[in-house]
């Protein structure tokens, strides 16, 4: 894998994630997000004077692009009503030597979902979209399956609310599609995710429900959703090199596609061609007219773009994981709370294969800016919100720290239990409790949680940690606000023991439960699991597709399974699957270390002996398999692989940071 960890970074600031991404082995999936050391000024407020701000760029620039092995980027600040800086840095193509200026095209990736939110408020203003009414209506007959009783609006698709069980349903990226057409409306009839969730009650970074959003303006303005931003936000901005679509003219002039190590790579096509959610294509300056918008309230060079009322909506957040932790506004967003240095922020990033983007907004001082970079490295773009928040709005004060109170064994009893992401299905915690506090076991290893108040926890990072209520009032969801897990709240599993066929002394029945708790293993019917029954090579695939947990983005799946089956001297769907097999298919996947030696007894075919000794030595085996004194263990290679066996191995290598500990 050549994207591993930056990859689920990515994944949060963005609508379009580029390759499958899997954490590396002795990696956390927590991303670590690096930042340049950047001198804090007292004296500035704000962006101000051209100069100084031209000056301070370039050095900022010269800095970060080394750091990342950035190609090229450009950057746009506005403030007080003016353009104070649209420049280029870099190359947009490095091979032709052609640098990138104020009039270099980047796709913006899922900035798009702001202009998309923009689009549905100007409906909301001239009453042909109700904000709080049913979505359903304005679908062009289009059903969405809803099992909670409750509407979906478009208020919860632009606050990424909608209880959608596949929120990235929609993220179909690959050069196959590149010059080919497909309608949004084809699109959806045969891709229409399900509400599984009352919306409005859980945060989930939601591709689908933009372009929902966007279906819905196509079809209460009664045009293409291109058209419809071209005639009533482009051209009214005299934003004349932006589109939803890529033009050859613009094509022209689009900055060259780097991947992670400075290579060329091709440019990706969508599925559907207009994407609502992630497809606009722009320029510096373009981009620094959308925000003077902005920040003359909906209004520019004379025209009212959108009401005041919408626009404050659009920079006032709406959703909360508590009453100190916004999330979401309409359209836009706050990740890096701590970044902001006590100011009101709003930001929205975005990415494609090859490129990068961001736009911050701070209303209350009156100041934007907008950057791209081409390559899709997000932290880039975070070094340079910090830089530029440390500079000209430097903490005044630090935050005093939080009092905390003991929470009793029967208080805790309410959040005790498993979780899991319900975006990255990847993402799985187990809360526990000890000594007066809650434990959190997750993906970036092992935290206590001290409480501040019953819903709002701390670890000892003094990383906040949110426990949500349902509509019966019960704890069904927790919330993390660390990088990647802060692109979705998790949701409360019940796990409990349906099966008939499994004794209550087995010792395979705890993987058994949590594996159909997480939907990755169900049984053969609601009470009977067929504990040791074989299965095929082909339902193992599928299976350990669902453990891995990013069967949810289609882009990956593919990608997924064919990194699974290398190194196997065939596969045979229908065909039972033995143990090395198994172990081999889990480690093509996992990619655990070897940490100690291992000596297998028995027989095992020369393709599988690493995989199985680095299963072995992070001590994912089934509780029948034990490792002697002497280091030796006998795998049992070629047998066929049992249910039973399956969860153990599938539980213990996708379920928690490794190594695991018996």
């Amino acid at each position: 894998m050549n994207k591993k960890i930056r990859t689920i970074a990515v994944l949060l600031l963005s609508a379009t994630a580029t390759t499958a991404c899997m954490p590396a082995s002795g990696a956390t999936a927590a991303a670590t997000i690096a930042t340049p050391i950047v001198s804090v000024n007292s004296s500035l407020e704000g962006p101000r004077d051209a100069k100084e701000l031209e000056a301070f760029a370039d050095s900022v620039f010269a800095d970060v692009m080394k750091k990342y092995n950035t190609v090229g980027s450009n950057f746009a600040v506005v403030a007080d009503g003016k353009v104070l800086l649209s420049k280029g840095y870099g190359y947009a193509d490095k091979e032709k030597k052609i640098p990138v200026d104020k009039d270099t095209v980047f796709q913006i990736g899922s900035v798009t979902k702001q202009f998309t939110a923009l689009a549905a408020m100007q409906m909301v203003d001239k009453g042909k979209i109700d904000l709080r009414g049913d979505i359903q209506k304005y679908l062009g007959g289009l059903k969405i399956p809803n099992k909670t009783g409750k509407k979906l609006t478009m208020y919860d698709l632009l606050t990424y609310s909608t209880g959608f069980d596949l929120p990235d349903i929609a993220s179909y990226f690959s050069t196959e599609y590149v010059n080919k057409e497909y309608p949004i409306k084809d699109f959806l009839k045969s891709h229409m995710p399900t509400v599984v969730r009352p919306p409005g009650e859980a945060y989930v970074y939601d591709n689908f429900g933009f372009l929902l959003a966007g279906y819905a303006v196509e079809n209460a303005s009664g045009m293409p959703y291109s058209k419809y931003m071209e005639k009533n936000i482009f051209n009214p901005l005299g934003m004349t090199s932006t589109n939803v679509r890529i033009t050859p003219e613009l094509l022209g002039r689009m900055a060259a596609h780097y991947g992670p190590n400075g290579e060329k790579i091709p440019m990706d096509g969508t599925m559907p061609t207009e994407k609502p959610e992630g497809g606009i294509i722009s320029t510096a300056d373009d981009m620094a007219k959308y925000l003077l918008m902005h920040l003359n309230k909906g209004n520019y060079d004379g025209k009212e773009i959108v009401s005041q009322k919408s626009i404050e909506q659009m920079h006032t957040f709406q959703y909360f994981a508590d009453k100190t932790i916004p999330i979401t506004t309409i359209g836009f967003e706050l990740y890096f709370p701590e970044k902001r240095n006590g100011q009101h922020v709003i930001l929205k990033g975005g990415n494609v294969t090859g490129h990068s983007s961001l736009i911050v907004i701070l209303p209350e001082k009156n100041a934007a800016f907008y950057l791209s970079n081409n390559d899709d490295n997000s932290q880039f773009s975070v070094d340079v919100y910090e830089a530029f928040m440390n500079h000209y709005y430097p903490k005044k004060k630090e935050v005093s720290k939080p009092t905390y109170s003991a929470i009793s064994e029967q208080q805790a009893k309410a959040y005790v239990g498993l979780y899991k992401n319900i975006r990255f299905d990847a993402f799985r915690y187990e809360v526990s409790y000890s000594n007066g506090k809650l434990v959190s076991e997750t993906p970036s290893g092992k935290h206590t949680l001290k409480m501040i108040h019953p819903l709002l926890f701390e670890d000892e990072s003094g990383n906040k940690v949110t426990f949500n209520k349902n509509a019966a009032g019960q704890i069904a969801y927790m919330y993390n606000t660390t990088i990647p897990e802060a692109a979705s709240m998790a949701e409360k599993l019940n796990v409990d023991s349906p099966f008939s066929d499994v004794p209550a002394n087995s010792k395979y029945k705890p993987y058994i439960n949590n594996l159909n708790a997480l939907k990755v293993m169900s049984g053969k019917s609601s009470h009977i699991f067929d504990p040791k029954g074989t299965m095929t090579q082909g339902e193992f695939l599928e299976v350990l597709l669902r453990a891995n947990g990013w069967h949810k983005q289609p882009f990956m799946v593919e990608p997924n399974k064919k990194q699974m089956k290398a190194g196997l001297p065939n596969f045979y769907p229908n065909s039972p699957i033995t143990r090395q097999m198994a172990a081999v298919m889990i480690q093509n996947l996992k990619q655990v270390e070897t940490r100690t030696k291992v000596k297998l007894s028995g027989t095992t075919d020369a393709w599988a002996v690493e995989a199985i000794k680095a299963l072995v030595s992070q001590g994912i085996m089934d509780p029948d398999t034990k490792v002697k004194s002497d280091g030796s263990v006998n795998f049992r290679s070629k047998e066929l692989l049992k249910r039973q066996e399956a969860s153990a191995l599938l539980d213990q290598a996708f379920n928690y940071a490794l190594p695991i500990r018996h």
